[in-house]
């Protein structure tokens, strides 16, 4: 009997949860899959050349990877998505990077095998899907950090007087050392260390013999150091203030898109946007959702959001996160709501990290501008002053007579 009314009320449960709730809109960032270091140190014997394509560029393995989430996809959004592609229901865009392009165009792969009249060769289970980019220098929205911002580059150059950066480098200074020593690189600090981890993590992955000095605590070390600066770069300081200038505008984008499926007047069919990005995309945008886990995102993990309208017309946001592939995605909850956020309040927790005028917020403040160079431009302008009184002095004195001198007229010149 107690078994009987347990299954009634969780029947009644699930029903009033998810029954009621009708999925509207899903917005997808994924980092690209797998891929070839994007460069290698001095010292490195596995140059450019070691690898098939070079720098930088997806692997098979990353192929696998982003054919695999795409299958996935596929299966949780059952019902939602068409069984077959249809170019309404999808906008897919990436970052104008080879590694990026290729794992959205795999992920379609697996999202999309073609089906009766879209298959045009039955020897291929694959269709082609159109993936959207812009150039890298007019990239706005999904590679970050963004450059041409002087306020983020002041706000990273007084991170690195706060307490906890100090000590990190205070801590690992002979370390640090070791690894330049090692490398051969000119400069190892905390915000470039990321390059020697990442080089040697490729390489163990591609199973490459790594150098004697790599040991498990070396890259135990190196793996803390690298966390740490992708958690600087959106966080530990004045996070509200970088992310208004840099993961806040795809969050902003994100939000637009939401809020214009849940007007009332939205027939569109528009039921997926997909963003192929980076680790650091990921970061930027969880870290303005204050969910960023201090975690270098692995390759093709993915953040997903899920608009659904509920029974009473209103509209709530959840969160998902997949950064392990032999697992489903896990719930994430918005600091100060529930895992089904009221759209509304989602917009309200959010707003102290969205931009209102981002070229205008990225320019420095004179209030706020280093001492050194408010004294700088003040000896400037003293010195400037000085020079034109001097020049002005000495124009003065060519036009005044020399006095006890005075041009003779040869009068026998007259005459000649």
């Amino acid at each position: 009997m107690v078994s009987l009314l347990t299954c009634l009320l969780l029947f009644v449960v699930s029903d009033t949860t998810f029954g009621k709730r009708e999925l509207k809109l899903v917005t997808v960032l994924y980092r690209h899959g797998d891929r070839s270091p994007v460069k290698a140190y001095p010292k490195d014997p596995y140059q450019e050349n070691a690898w098939p394509q070079g720098f930088g560029q997806l692997s098979q393995e990353g192929m696998r990877q982003h054919f695999e989430l795409g299958k996935m996809l596929r299966e949780r959004y059952k019902g939602f998505l068409s069984e077959t592609y249809n170019r309404s229901e999808i906008s897919v865009r990436s970052t104008d990077y080879d590694r990026t392009l290729m794992s959205a165009e795999s992920n379609l792969a697996g999202l999309y095998p073609p089906h009766g009249s879209q298959v045009f060769d039955p020897s291929l289970k694959w269709q082609p899907i159109p993936v959207h980019t812009v150039p890298q220098e007019d990239e706005r929205l999904l590679s970050f950090p963004l450059d041409g911002c002087p306020r983020y580059k002041a706000l990273m150059n007084e991170t690195e007087y706060t307490g906890i950066f100090l000590n990190m480098t205070e801590t690992y200074k002979d370390f640090l050392e070791m690894v330049r020593n090692e490398t051969g690189l000119e400069n190892a600090s905390i915000e470039s260390i990321w390059s020697v981890h990442d080089t040697l993590f490729c390489e163990s992955k591609h199973n490459m013999t790594l150098p004697k000095w790599v040991t498990s605590e070396v890259t135990k070390k190196l793996g803390i150091l690298k966390n740490f600066g992708f958690q600087i770069m959106f966080g530990v300081y004045k996070r509200e203030e970088k992310c208004r200038l840099q993961g806040g505008l795809l969050l902003d984008q994100i939000l637009k898109n939401m809020s214009a499926v849940a007007k009332p007047d939205c027939q569109g069919p528009l039921k997926m946007i997909v963003y192929s990005a980076h680790d650091t995309t990921v970061v930027a945008l969880q870290e303005a959702l204050n969910v960023f886990n201090g975690l270098q995102p692995p390759y093709a993990s993915c953040h997903i959001f899920e608009l659904y309208k509920e029974e009473n017309g209103s509209f709530s946001v959840a969160m998902f996160y997949r950064n392990d592939s032999t697992r489903d995605p896990y719930q994430l909850t918005l600091p100060g709501c529930e895992l089904y956020c009221p759209l509304q309040d989602f917009i309200t927790l959010t707003k102290s990290v969205i931009p209102v005028d981002w070229e205008k917020e990225c320019q420095l403040d004179i209030n706020v501008k280093d001492k050194e160079v408010i004294i700088g431009l003040a000896v400037c302008g003293s010195l400037l002053f000085v020079l034109v009184i001097l020049l002005f002095t000495v124009l003065c004195r060519q036009r005044d007579p020399v006095h006890g001198y005075s041009h003779v007229i040869n009068e026998a010149d007259d005459h000649s």
